[in-house]
């Protein structure tokens, strides 16, 4: 399973059209995911402040697209990177189907950061 985290918006216009398209699909040619352990990592060096969030849980054997596991690119120049030497994370070179996505969980900051949804922990 790897993991994505999006808008509600996104999500939304994913589930009318069968397929899920990051902005980062058209500028960087992949969609960006994790690790069920990177998640907080990504989520607390690269969404804080945003609202109305979601992780993407994605059965990665189901999808039409080609899956890399690569060293983290970072989209903006200036945000902190998210990751440390010697850690890669999958990288989708495709859209995501819908289908492919099991479960869909709410991402919500509290005081000191995003926390795991309970149902996403060990």
């Amino acid at each position: 399973m790897i993991y994505h985290i999006t808008g509600r918006s996104n999500w939304a216009n994913a589930q009318a059209t069968g397929l899920y398209r990051a902005h980062s699909l058209e500028s960087e040619g992949f969609i960006h995911c994790s690790s069920r352990d990177q998640i907080l990592l990504v989520a607390n060096s690269m969404f804080r402040g945003e609202g109305n969030l979601l992780i993407l849980c994605i059965e990665e054997s189901e999808l039409g697209s080609q899956v890399l596991w690569e060293a983290p690119v970072h989209p903006n120049a200036s945000s902190k990177p998210p990751a440390t030497d010697d850690v890669s994370f999958p990288h989708v070179y495709g859209p995501i189907e819908v289908a492919a996505v099991k479960k869909v969980a709410d991402l919500v900051e509290g005081d000191s950061g995003f926390g795991l949804p309970a149902d996403l922990q060990k």
